[in-house]
């Protein structure tokens, strides 16, 4: 009878201990492309020095890893769905490792950028599955719990690459900062090799041949990303003629890609997937999200020093608050899904994000530093709920076949509203301030931008409520 019982406990502990291992390899792939996006800036002037290179060439260290994430995250979420996301995400993996073991070891400026695109592809497959992945992963009661987690890793990486890299530059060296990388990524592989499961829904019949992957689609919808990502990024905060030209070039490569998409026999994109009353809303407020977050890692840092008088570790630590929130609240923030249900707290989670925006544009000026934190310590559970919330509410009954895609559209848009909010909420900060000079605007200027900044912001949260609301209007006759 103790034998009976010590195999039964044996065979129900196995899934589980698949089930964490997988997921560890899922948090690895999340924390390590979300590091590789924020780690790069902080090392810019020391490659200067180094290479003897402008800040414009240098730059390219930063923007190559974003070009390939944006421009490649939904192509190769399709990729997966066609060739299997199993092999692809720990292809991902191990590209991703040996590149940054080349950037690491890059002997130039030119091959460092290369190396940079390289890791940004295998980047964009990490980010494109690894949320595929849950539902092949947890059980579907588990989905938000698992959401949460990815979620958590997500934001940790964004908001830890500066403080890190700080770190590592001034104790070991620039290349530390890529070799870091190495170790995880190899692990990470490891991991996903040996737990992750080997998917067979969704897999087209062999009689019925594969589909043909949309070649002509990827390369225009590669184009018309990087055109965009380029506007929004180029000219260091200055829109001008450059800045339009690549607008406009996006404008017109979103066109064709519509019309193209709409005339193949197997598109990159089902256009028909836009019709969708739970995804298109999704995707809007995922970037409008996104954008908002944005301005606290853009604004956040010129407020503390600049209108506050803090020291650089001061403000270090003050903006740690953030990733701190993150890691606590994360897979509360799944279960809480898990218990209540996605759509409602898609809604919860945007009004904690209202009110901790409203929080920011008055309680730093009124108290300082303790005004600051508690905004944050609102505003980062509600997006961490409202995340987990979200990316539920998207899978949860995505067709296996369109999973890798769906997926990838979910990050592509995220990516898309830090990019925007990068630039948008940086010169709405600068407009409000009174100068594009900001670190040496006075600090009652600079408390003032702080205020408009999140004002605005807060209007765009609530915009996203609106979507929010309308979308589970839309729903109601079909439950």
């Amino acid at each position: 009878m103790a034998d009976i019982a010590s195999s039964t406990a044996a065979h129900t502990n196995a899934p589980s201990r698949s089930t964490a291992g997988a997921l560890a390899s899922l948090s690895l792939a999340m924390l390590l492309s979300s590091l590789g996006t924020s780690i790069a800036n902080v090392a810019l002037p020391t490659l200067a020095a180094a290479f003897a290179a402008s800040f414009p060439a240098v730059q390219w260290v930063v923007l190559a890893y974003l070009l390939a994430v944006t421009a490649l995250i939904v192509s190769v979420g399709r990729l997966g769905d066609m060739v299997g996301r199993r092999p692809l995400l720990i292809a991902g993996l191990a590209l991703f490792s040996a590149a940054s073991l080349a950037a690491g070891l890059a002997p130039s400026l030119p091959l460092l950028i290369a190396a940079r695109a390289a890791q940004g592809l295998g980047a964009a497959v990490m980010m494109a599955l690894t949320i595929a992945f849950v539902g092949a992963t947890v059980p579907k009661e588990r989905t938000g719990s698992a959401m949460g987690l990815l979620g958590t890793m997500s934001a940790i990486g964004t908001a830890l690459g500066p403080s890190l890299g700080g770190v590592l530059i001034a104790s070991l060296g620039w290349r530390s900062i890529f070799l870091v990388n190495v170790a995880l990524g190899v692990l990470a592989v490891a991991l996903a090799f040996r737990f992750l499961p080997v998917e067979t829904e969704g897999k087209p019949p062999r009689e019925a041949g594969k589909p043909r992957f949309d070649i002509p689609g990827t390369v225009l919808l590669a184009l018309t990303l990087a055109a965009y990502a380029l506007a929004m990024t180029v000219g260091r905060g200055h829109f001008g003629g450059i800045n339009i030209a690549l607008l406009l070039a996006a404008m017109l490569g979103a066109g064709l890609f519509v019309f193209a998409e709409g005339r193949v026999a197997s598109p990159l994109v089902k256009l028909a997937l836009f019709r969708d009353p739970v995804l298109a809303p999704s995707l809007a407020m995922n970037a409008l999200v996104s954008t908002v977050m944005m301005a606290t890692l853009v604004v956040g840092p010129f407020f503390l020093s600049r209108a506050l008088g803090l020291s650089e570790a001061a403000t270090g630590a003050v903006l740690s608050i953030g990733p701190v929130v993150s890691a606590l609240c994360g897979v509360i923030a799944g279960r809480v899904v898990d218990r209540l249900g996605a759509s409602a707290m898609v809604v919860a989670g945007l009004a904690l994000m209202a009110a901790g925006c409203v929080a920011l544009s008055l309680l730093p000026a009124l108290f300082g530093i303790a005004g600051y934190a508690a905004a944050i310590i609102v505003l980062t559970p509600g997006y961490q709920l409202f995340q987990a919330a979200n990316n539920t509410a998207v899978m949860a009954d995505v067709d296996s076949a369109e999973r890798g895609v769906v997926s990838g559209m979910l990050s592509l848009s995220r990516n898309l509203g830090l990019v925007t909010g990068t630039a948008a909420m940086g010169a709405l900060f600068a407009f409000a301030v009174g100068t594009g000079e900001i670190a040496g605007a006075v600090p009652a200027a600079v408390a003032g931008g702080m205020g408009f900044t999140f004002a605005v912001a807060a209007a765009l949260v609530v915009v996203a409520v609106g979507i929010a609301v309308a979308g589970n209007w839309r729903k109601r006759p079909g439950v």
